[in-house]
């Protein structure tokens, strides 16, 4: 049981990473110091379902540590 656990920990992290990963907005080393000035309040269209699916990673990612945590 654990061996699915950890494997299923495995793809949840690479596809966390990846969905953290798409949503670049501009946000690179220009708005770390004070550039770039863009606010963004809503999010539309496919933003909002990466962000959404990025939320439910990470939610199934934290379940299945503390299940792994918990059997073993």
């Amino acid at each position: 049981m654990q061996v699915w656990i950890r494997l299923i920990q495995i793809v949840l992290s690479i596809l966390l990473l990846t969905l953290i990963l798409i949503q670049s907005k501009g946000v690179g080393l220009s708005g770390a110091f004070g550039g770039g000035g863009e606010v963004y309040f809503a999010r539309r269209g496919a933003e909002k379902v990466i962000f959404i699916a990025t939320i439910i990673t990470a939610i199934l990612f934290v379940a299945s540590s503390l299940a792994n945590v918990w059997l073993g």
